[in-house]
């Protein structure tokens, strides 16, 4: 077990301490990937020989100093590659480290009883095409012939899928910087099974969003969604936009996009959240031209309602699908 997966019980009004909180996971290896809002990969190969321990005991000092320096609880994964740790994750407890021996047969064995839909990159459609042929489980996914499974989901996604049911994790740790981001997030006060308050609560987010990058004269080029779940469990997908946008209606667009291709059949979510990340200055991003009249009015609609929310507040002026109450 050389890599662990950590994610940080960061409230969403503390997502700004990641980057302190990876600054503190350096301290035992620089190769360190930020998954925001609140995760990180560590590959301990070189820390397990220099402190002279293995991962699951380096986790445990890292659980202690989250909490002792900054207050924050966590929770990991632990296993010889990035996805084996990520599934790892899921089923970690708090103080307790989750960890999948190296040995391929044990992750085999680890992964077998596990959905499908455990798998980073692979969505709830997938996960509904690979059911209705009996493939509900990793074990039953490895077990099934390769040309199957390409047949069904593609050539690439069915290798790669057919791959990581067997235990082969590809994947490695890219040490990187957390990018710049915004972001939004609207939790309900029960479980909401309601697609419309969903759209709602995504409206009301990219909205917000928009607004704020205007406000700091600056765009986005990646959007990025949650779903938290009544378990706990969380979906998370995300898009890089046709071009960089403030654009309140582009962003929502494209959340409704993600959220529509996410196929939720009567889940139970417990919050919506979107983030806008690698932002850059307004006046060094270009804006394809139409010749569209409606898209220069929505534009100049958007700036006077922007001057109004600025003077009178920022709920001085909404779309008319947030009339009422607002999730």
């Amino acid at each position: 077990m050389t890599i662990l997966c950590v994610r940080f019980q960061l409230p969403p009004a503390r997502e700004a301490d990641l980057p302190q909180l990876l600054g503190m996971l350096e301290e035992f290896t620089p190769v360190v990937q930020a998954l925001p809002p609140d995760g990180a990969l560590a590959d301990l190969r070189g820390a397990e020989r220099y402190f002279g321990r293995d991962a699951v005991e380096l986790a445990s000092v890292i659980r202690v100093r989250a909490l002792a320096l900054y207050g924050v609880a966590c929770v990991i994964g632990a296993g010889p590659g990035p996805m084996t740790a990520r599934v790892a994750l899921r089923y970690a407890g708090p103080g307790v480290t989750c960890a999948v021996p190296e040995r391929r047969d044990a992750v085999a064995e680890f992964l077998a009883d596990k959905p499908v839909g455990v798998l980073p990159g692979v969505g709830a459609a997938t996960s509904r095409i690979l059911a209705d042929y009996g493939l509900d489980t990793l074990g039953r996914v490895a077990a099934a012939p390769l040309p199957t499974l390409q047949r069904l989901v593609g050539a690439k996604a069915g290798r790669e899928l057919h791959e990581k049911a067997n235990g082969v994790d590809r994947g490695r740790v890219v040490p990187n910087a957390v990018s710049r981001s915004l972001a939004a997030e609207r939790p309900f006060g029960r479980d909401e099974l309601d697609p419309g308050r969903h759209r709602r609560a995504l409206l009301s987010a990219a909205e917000e969003i928009g607004a704020r990058l205007r406000a700091l004269e600056k765009v986005c080029r990646t959007l990025t969604l949650t779903v938290r779940y009544a378990d706990r469990s969380a979906t998370v997908r995300s898009r890089t936009l046709t071009e960089p946008t403030a654009h309140s209606p582009e962003l929502t667009r494209a959340a409704y996009g993600m959220y529509e291709a996410l196929g939720l059949q009567r889940a139970r979510v417990r919050a919506i959240a979107l983030r806008v990340e690698r932002l850059d200055p307004a006046d060094q991003a270009s804006h394809q031209l139409t010749f569209d009249p409606v898209d220069e009015k929505v534009r100049r609609v958007e700036e006077v309602a922007d001057r109004a929310r600025a003077k009178f507040g920022p709920r001085a002026v909404m779309p008319g699908g947030l009339g009422g109450a607002v999730a």
